[in-house]
């Protein structure tokens, strides 16, 4: 008997060594991590987009006497996973922008931190990645900017504010790539960029038939989003004598700031098949009660043509706890197409699938959307107060965009893309 538990307990010894060595960075000694060799081709990859000097993260990460000082914070986010900030469940669709950590690299940079941070060998290091500085999209064909410039207060709420330009277009244009850029990124949280069509300028926004939200966006700036570039043979479309909108969203940091941001457009050089179209599932017409810990509130957006969706970009403010995407097909079968467990409204994100998403007619899309307006959301500005729609940040949204191109268009005829909310 004493024989057979020292065999299992000897065979319970090599299990453990096993698996041990099978995790790949547990079978080192973390102190043989370095950052030249084995963390900065991880930051590389996955943070040093926004966090070097002139983007939007606070601090730069690119050389290992900036990381440092940041080591035990860095562990944190990491292994928490809120850092690369990414929301979509990963059980669910497939991402051409998915910038998650691999449970790999998470366990690497964990060790390495635990370890001692050791700097390494210089001669291990690899060449810092080549970014753009300045636009991402490269040099614009058009710039414009904001009429006027715009005071930050040091303290305070700001409500959105709306500038409009004149884009003096004599024929319609066709939008290859879109950039906005923060004249002031301490205290832009989110640039949205509208278009507003000649028949649209004497119209009050909200009161045409066949309104949508997402009627006329054309692209936006927010922490960790990168700028619209169209796919060949497709673009966005601004047609002849239309306006251009900024919608801002300021926060002030403390200290009176002065901003004027502006946009950069490329045209399509090649010919344009496809326009590429955003709307949305989303509801105005909600009550959120004070104290409510998780109130649920649904949209559907109808296709009435063939399509193939692009792009998805869920919208709440700072109540928005989850947001979930079906797509429920004409024959009855139905899918998730995205789903954020955790929403943040600090990090306005775009997802693109790998592969467009086939949507025929007939097809809804239906989002469901959950809001905490209670004393255990430490963001809510006031739980004892009902919430209704608004634009302001102390107000709530419901807005499921996605953009989307139709299948078969002509251009030669209507461009519009038509769909309808149910």
């Amino acid at each position: 008997m004493r024989l057979t538990r020292l065999v299992a307990f000897a065979a319970l010894l090599c299990f453990g060594a096993a698996l041990i060595c099978s995790s790949g960075v547990l079978a080192s000694n973390p102190a043989t991590l370095t950052f030249n060799k084995d963390v900065a081709p991880i930051f590389y990859k996955n943070c040093i987009s926004c966090h070097r000097p002139g983007e939007i993260a606070p601090m730069s990460l690119i050389n290992f006497k900036e990381v440092r000082p940041w080591a035990k914070a860095i562990r944190e986010k990491v292994a928490t996973r809120e850092m690369p900030p990414w929301h979509a469940d990963q059980n669910y669709g497939k991402w051409e922008n998915d910038r998650r950590l691999t449970q790999k690299e998470i366990d690497t940079v964990v060790a390495w931190i635990d370890g001692g941070a050791v700097e390494g060998n210089a001669k291990d290091l690899p060449p810092t990645p080549k970014l753009a500085s300045g636009w991402q999209i490269g040099e614009p064909d058009m710039i414009f900017e904001m009429p006027t410039q715009f005071t930050v207060p040091a303290e305070g709420s700001v409500p959105y504010q709306y500038f409009t330009v004149p884009t003096n277009f004599k024929e319609d244009r066709y939008i290859q790539a879109l950039e906005a850029r923060a004249g002031n990124l301490s205290v832009v949280h989110h640039i949205v960029m509208y278009v507003r069509e000649p028949g649209e300028q004497t119209r009050q926004r909200g009161r045409g038939q066949q309104f949508n939200i997402a009627d006329g966006i054309l692209g936006a700036l927010s922490p960790g989003q990168t700028p619209f570039i169209a796919k060949p043979g497709q673009a966005k479309l601004i047609k002849a004598g239309s306006q251009l909108v900024f919608q801002m969203h300021y926060t002030p940091n403390g200290k009176e700031a002065k901003d004027r941001s502006i946009v950069g457009l490329i045209f399509a050089k090649g010919p344009v098949d496809k326009i590429v179209n955003s709307k949305a599932a989303f509801e105005m017409k909600f009550v959120i009660p004070p104290g409510a810990t998780n109130h649920e509130i649904k949209a559907v957006y109808e296709f009435e043509q063939d399509s193939h969706i692009v792009s998805l970009m869920p919208h709440m403010h700072v109540r928005g706890k989850d947001i979930t995407y079906r797509a429920i097909y004409p024959d009855g079968r139905s899918e998730i197409l995205l789903a954020v467990p955790r929403y943040n409204f600090d990090w306005q994100v775009y997802y693109y699938p790998v592969q467009p998403l086939a949507v025929v007619k007939g097809t809804r899309i239906e989002a469901v959307a959950h809001y905490d307006n209670s004393t255990r959301n430490p963001r809510n500005p006031d739980p004892t107060k009902e919430v209704r729609f608004g634009e302001q940040t102390w107000d709530e949204m419901m807005n499921a965009f996605f953009d989307f191109t139709v299948d078969n268009q002509k251009l030669g005829g209507d461009r519009a893309a038509t769909g309808s909310q149910r």
